[in-house]
């Protein structure tokens, strides 16, 4: 199960597809709504309808409808909005995976759009923690291609993560969990950290085990 859990963070972090269209000019790149990332993909959404121009109806309801005597401030902003309706829908629709189009209401604006899909998204912040702190006291460093400074920036995210959701880890227990998490070839740096009683920040930790692993690419011939 833990390798599992890791699994799909991993491919959660780094494997997301993601779709790339133009508006107004704008080349915009949405991470792919599949399921479990509705809140990074509102994220990436919101700001690239922002940087479009093209939010407004996001935010606010469908005017009313036009009639006669609508002024041309009126009838601007109806156009506007009527606009930035389209487009939003298309990018929502465009930027989520196919099977889960089918399930999604017909006839929605934007904003009401957006807000079933909340509902649906919602995850109680107990779940996220629980899930977060798993992830994080079950990482295991394998040498692998990304490298021992890019494993440890991953664990500091997941501490950022449960910051914002009023966890705090201190900064010392994660140098404690990150190098109780590397394996047997860092052995000497583990030592030397045990044996003192300097305190070494998240900073010293990333740039000792760095130079560590590179004396070992040289030393042991380990391919990375």
């Amino acid at each position: 199960m833990t390798a599992d859990i890791w699994r799909v963070y991993n491919c959660m972090l780094y494997n997301i597809p993601k779709v790339t269209f133009t508006v107004n000019d704008n080349s915009i790149t949405i991470e792919v709504l599949h399921g479990s990332n509705f809140k990074k993909w509102r994220e990436h959404f919101l700001f690239a309808m922002e940087l479009a121009d093209v939010h407004v109806a996001l935010y606010e309801d469908k005017p009313a409808n036009l009639i006669e005597t609508s002024t041309a401030i009126e009838m601007a902003c109806f156009a506007a909005w009527e606009k930035s309706n389209m487009i939003c829908l298309l990018s929502m629709k465009r930027s989520t995976q196919e099977y889960l189009k089918s399930s999604l209401p017909v006839d929605y604006t934007a904003k009401e759009m957006m807000e079933v899909l909340m509902a649906r998204n919602r995850v109680s912040s107990n779940a996220e923690v629980g899930t977060l702190v798993q992830v994080l006291f079950n990482m295991k460093y394998n040498m692998g291609a990304r490298g021992v400074g890019d494993y440890i920036l991953r664990m500091l995210d997941l501490q950022t993560k449960l910051k914002i959701l009023g966890i705090i880890i201190l900064d010392t227990i994660m140098v404690h969990q990150a190098l109780n998490t590397l394996p047997l070839e860092f052995g000497m740096i583990k030592t030397s950290f045990n044996t003192q009683d300097e305190t070494w920040s998240i900073n010293d930790l990333i740039a000792k085990v760095v130079v560590e692993e590179e004396k070992l690419k040289k030393d042991e011939g380990i391919t990375l």
